[in-house]
């Protein structure tokens, strides 16, 4: 057998595929993966059909198809009021995913470390820890999960080379406000610190809130790659394709690393999206999704448990910590138990902390058809029977 050293040793099968294997096998209805049960926009099939059979089925350009990169440039400068060149500062990648990576990977050296705060998006730690970097973790707490300044502060070093942000948060479903932007952009001012903003639930903001990106303020995104995802605001999470904006310095190096880890992105959902974007359809992403929270939490909301504010994304979570029965339990185990007994699906937020911190915190995922939710509240019903 060929011996090799691992270098994430401790990572196995992730907590998705985990409960999504166990939903099944308990005909349980699966709120626990974040991707709808719903299609996309037919208008937006057609405009695929009509990229595959008009010849866009060849290598795009390395960076992205440049209507594509010209429309988002124009979005953003509408959303947020800065400018990126089209040309030489927005790349298309093969999801938010890659994006991520392929920024860690061109700014870790063997020994950097990179500041990330927890419960955390899975794919930060081991994409820092495959380019040979230290991650530093801020831990948030429920039930408000805001950043300690403090905890920031005391976890800056001389070895910091970027600090990972994500905003609308998953799986907490809180925004940053404008004064953790500027806390942060005071932290960071006089430091080589890059910042890299995973914005992929941006359209996704809740009660009149505004989503802060870090595109709002001049002195972060000088210093940052600000990435956002179409599969996410589209409903096309198998499309596998987001981009990634910067400055000219940080994107001519985010280019070069681009280039050998996938080179380009699939030709045809780009020449799609082009044709898509001036549609406005993630405009209304808000209202489509704030429904649907409202309808669930409605439904749900005398059930048993204690729902957490979901201010944006397509996540709420709830505590179960209160319960004289289960609220011992470790959130794994109650999960496993909801998804057995209950017939619903969850994630437990403590899969989100590398040390499996636990907060009696379970996630659930609202970007179902209605039906779905509203089967999912009925089955989240018989708790209260089963409660005590």
């Amino acid at each position: 057998m060929i011996q090799i050293d691992s270098k994430l040793p401790d990572v196995g099968t992730t907590i998705f595929t985990r409960m999504s294997v166990l939903a099944q096998q308990y005909g349980a209805v699966n709120l626990g993966q974040g991707f709808p049960d719903f299609d996309c926009d037919p208008l937006l099939l057609e405009r695929m059909q009509s990229a595959l059979l008009h010849g866009h089925n060849q290598y795009a350009p390395m960076a992205g198809v440049p209507a594509l990169r010209e429309e988002i440039s124009r979005q953003i400068a509408s959303l947020y009021g800065r400018t990126y060149d089209a040309a030489t500062e927005i790349t298309i990648t093969a999801g938010a995913t890659q994006a991520i990576h392929t920024a860690i990977s061109i700014l870790v050296q063997p020994g950097d470390e990179v500041i990330l705060f927890e419960p955390a998006y899975d794919s930060y730690d081991p994409s820092i820890r495959l380019n040979g970097g230290v991650p530093v973790r801020v831990r948030l707490h429920a039930p408000d999960y805001r950043p300690d300044w403090e905890a920031v502060r005391a976890a800056l070093s001389s070895r910091t080379r970027a600090i990972i942000i994500n905003t609308p948060h998953n799986p907490t479903a809180r925004l940053w406000t404008a004064q953790d932007m500027q806390t942060l952009a005071e932290l960071i001012k006089n430091t080589n610190v890059v910042v890299i903003s995973d914005e992929v639930y941006e359209h996704m903001i809740f009660d009149g809130a505004r989503h802060e990106s870090v595109v709002r303020h001049p002195a972060l995104a000088a210093r940052a790659f600000v990435i956002s995802s179409f599969g996410k605001a589209f409903h096309v999470t198998g499309w596998k394709i987001a981009y990634c904006c910067a400055p000219l310095d940080l994107m001519r190096e985010f280019q070069k690393a681009h280039q050998f880890i996938v080179f380009c992105t699939h030709a045809p959902s780009q020449y799609a999206l082009a044709d898509y974007l001036p549609q406005g359809a993630h405009l209304q992403l808000a209202s489509f999704y704030q429904r649907k929270r409202d309808l669930f939490l409605n439904a749900v909301a005398d059930c048993g448990l204690q729902w957490l504010p979901s201010q944006g994304s397509f996540f709420v979570s709830a505590s179960f910590a209160h319960l004289e029965k289960q609220g011992d339990w470790p959130a794994l185990a109650f999960a496993e138990w909801l998804t057995r007994e209950v017939g619903v699906a969850c994630i437990p937020l403590s899969s989100f902390y590398h040390d499996g911190f636990d907060e009696k915190v379970v996630r659930f995922c609202f970007a179902k058809k209605d039906e779905t939710l509203q089967e999912a509240a009925s089955r989240l019903q018989r708790l209260k029977t089963m409660m005590v």
